[in-house]
């Protein structure tokens, strides 16, 4: 019997090729497992972020409430009675609230007899909420209430530790 030559002989199949394109359960596991650990960074990061970019409004807001006190000091030889500059000539700012004034509310609380006064910026929305900032007559700028949680700084923070 003559051995089969190449062209009687049949070639050999390539190994079986995968057909179907879709993923293992174990694949599907480490993508979801590598998200959930990038989601846990990334999410209290983000929301810093968001808080740290909402402060300036306070800051900004108090620095020119701050301006205009001692404007008005300035005219009247005082800060106002019972209420911040209470002259009616102060009525168009002395209510403490820019007009783009969004995250934060704005007082003023004076000390008749004293010559001082206080402003305080309260966040009432978004991530800037639980924040309380102040300056007085001096400009001493100070931190009361920080993430919701009592503070006591001899500036306006932005982190935890750091102004």
């Amino acid at each position: 019997m003559p051995f089969p030559t190449t062209a009687t002989r049949p070639l050999r199949q390539p190994a079986r090729q995968r057909r179907d394109a879709g993923f293992t359960l174990v694949e599907l596991l480490v993508a979801v497992a590598a998200g959930g650990i990038l989601a846990t960074v990334a999410l209290p990061a983000y929301s810093d972020y968001m808080r740290r970019g909402q402060l300036p409004e306070a800051f900004s807001g108090l620095a020119e409430f701050h301006v205009r006190m001692e404007q008005y000091f300035q005219d009247h030889h005082d800060y106002g009675g019972a209420r911040c500059a209470s002259d009616p000539s102060a009525n168009s700012w002395n209510r403490f609230a820019p007009a783009d004034a969004t995250h934060f509310r704005y007082a003023c609380v004076t000390r008749p007899g004293q010559e001082r006064y206080t402003l305080v910026a309260t966040g009432i929305s978004g991530k800037a909420l639980g924040h309380v900032y102040t300056i007085d007559q001096k400009g001493d700028r100070g931190t009361t209430l920080f993430k919701g949680q009592p503070v006591i700084a001899n500036c306006w923070l932005t982190q935890r530790e750091a102004c």
